[in-house]
């Protein structure tokens, strides 16, 4: 009897092990994170050098903190790139402000030279400024050596974008791909040299193809916009080498740059079908420690823009949105040049919204912003365009050598009590005597009845205009209580002026 039942008490033992054993396996099962998709799918051909990698997994992707992303040349072996997880992507907090930083003394060089991360070392200076010794992800786009700081992966809900270094793939190549366990949460990663491969186009676009083809999901001639951009030559010398981008509608989450690109039309196939985005602003990316920037012409190229075109002239970019995720001095767009043409395009940023250096044209576009909206050294024409603004509209910053901020038949928007037109406050020392704002046949939607902001006394000989500005109705503003700011142009005292601004060429010299 004793004996049935010490057998029974084992058998209902091992029953308990079994049991909590199948739990465990169940459990481990259950919390493994795989790999349901991977793009380009393993043995793709024809692959664009530009592409990103792309895994869909089984449940939420969170991405690690060590571990590495490897790619391999299939036929030497070779690593090619590689993106280390236990970096971090780049600063979350200002640096220090170094009162002994200084503009550099000569204007900053644009040298045309085919520079990448595969014959330089990202953070090699490219003017006065020191190397820069943080430990941050550091990537060369668009030529420009000193480097951005980049998130090499990007989770969203089960999907991992994976943003290996640029322009390290060459043209009818092999590749492999392997991942360290852990670098998505719980996954396993991907290992040996048939698990992951894909092989790229066999050539380039020819090099008489003057329009190119960017398609998010690689059916395109390049798959993101810098991968276009890039393979455009630098300082094209006239308008008879014209170079057409036509961008598909798509998701085009990346950190653009170019320089010194000149008579390149980008056409996105629609306004808000074509979104170019990413998360920048000048904590991320801020200028150099020793150099100051952005104030005065020819000095440091900042890098805090999602959209950034440097020292590039006779572009015309249309139908397409174009924004930053990220907040603070944070523009959608900076553009430093010369006779560049924008229609049709929804610009989305922070602080400085926008920033325009050179003459520019803008048409039908829209710019929303959080304050200092759009700021920059002009000259700018404004045509019809609508900009939202939840602090002051703009910070003009021109000298007297060219025109301001023109806005004809616009439309502004306020967002909160603190939307004024413009503000003019001493800015570390200086001011801005000759900024220029002129507003005519606007309307104006939530704007402070004084219409104009602080304004000190530095800059108190700055022109602000202000003719037929109108509500939604179509009902004329009372002007009553403007800042001395301000003045209310005459349509018969005033009409040769009056004609003057409307006509862009007078604006903006061409």
């Amino acid at each position: 009897m004793m004996k049935s039942v010490l057998v029974h008490k084992q058998k209902n033992l091992r029953l308990t092990v079994v049991t909590s054993l199948l739990t465990i396996v169940c459990c481990v099962g259950y919390a493994q994170n795989r790999i349901v998709k991977m793009m380009p799918e393993n043995g793709a051909m024809d692959v664009n050098i530009d592409t990103h990698l792309q895994l869909t997994m089984s449940d939420e992707a969170i991405i690690g903190k060590k571990g590495f992303v490897s790619v391999y040349d299939m036929q030497t072996g070779q690593l090619v790139d590689r993106l280390d997880m236990s970096i971090p992507a780049g600063p979350t907090e200002p640096q220090p402000k170094n009162m002994a930083a200084q503009y550099t003394p000569v204007p900053y060089q644009y040298k045309v030279q085919h520079i990448t991360n595969r014959n330089t070392k990202a953070g090699t200076p490219s003017g006065m400024n020191a190397w820069d010794k943080s430990h941050y992800q550091l990537d060369i786009i668009g030529g420009f050596s000193d480097g951005f700081h980049f998130y090499p992966m990007i989770a969203k809900d089960q999907q991992v974008t994976i943003y290996l270094h640029h322009n390290m793939l060459e043209y009818d190549h092999e590749y492999y791909v392997t991942i360290d366990k852990d670098v998505i949460t719980g996954c396993n990663g991907i290992k040996g040299k048939r698990s992951w491969t894909f092989r790229t186009k066999k050539q380039a676009p020819e090099v008489n193809q003057r329009k190119l083809t960017v398609s998010a999901d690689g059916t395109g001639d390049f798959s993101t916009v810098q991968g276009a951009l890039d393979f455009i030559p630098d300082s094209l010398p006239s308008e008879q080498d014209h170079y057409r981008v036509l961008v598909k509608n798509g998701d085009y989450e990346e950190l653009v740059y170019f320089r010194n690109k000149r008579f390149v039309t980008m056409d996105g196939e629609s306004r808000e079908g074509v979104v170019i985005h990413y998360k920048n602003n000048e904590v991320f990316n801020p200028h150099p420690a020793d150099i100051k920037t952005n104030e005065v012409r020819g000095t440091f190229p900042s890098r805090r823009a999602a959209f950034s075109a440097d020292n590039c002239s006779d572009l015309i970019i249309r139908n397409m949105t174009i924004k930053t995720d990220g907040k603070g001095q944070a523009e959608g767009l900076l553009v430093n040049g010369e006779r560049n043409i924008f229609e049709n395009v929804h610009i989305i940023g922070d602080g400085d919204a926008l920033q325009a250096n050179g003459s520019c044209y803008w048409q039908n576009c829209r710019i929303d912003g959080g304050g200092d909206t759009i700021l920059g050294r002009g000259p700018s024409f404004f045509n019809r365009c609508t900009i939202t603004s939840r602090g002051a509209f703009m910070w003009i910053r021109n000298t007297e050598e060219n025109h301001g901020n023109i806005f004809v038949c616009c439309h502004l928007k306020g967002l909160s009590p603190h939307a004024e037109i413009g503000r003019l406050p001493d800015n570390k020392g200086k001011n801005y005597p000759h900024a220029e704002c002129v507003l005519l046949n606007c309307t104006l939607e939530n704007i402070p009845a004084h219409g104009w902001g602080q304004t000190d006394k530095t800059a108190n000989t700055a022109t602000i205009l202000e003719f037929n500005s109108h509500d939604i109705e179509g009902n004329p503003i009372d002007t009553t209580q403007r800042s001395p700011m301000m003045r209310q142009l005459d349509p018969i005292r005033d009409a040769e002026l009056i004609g003057n601004y409307s006509n862009s060429r007078w604006v903006l010299g061409w």
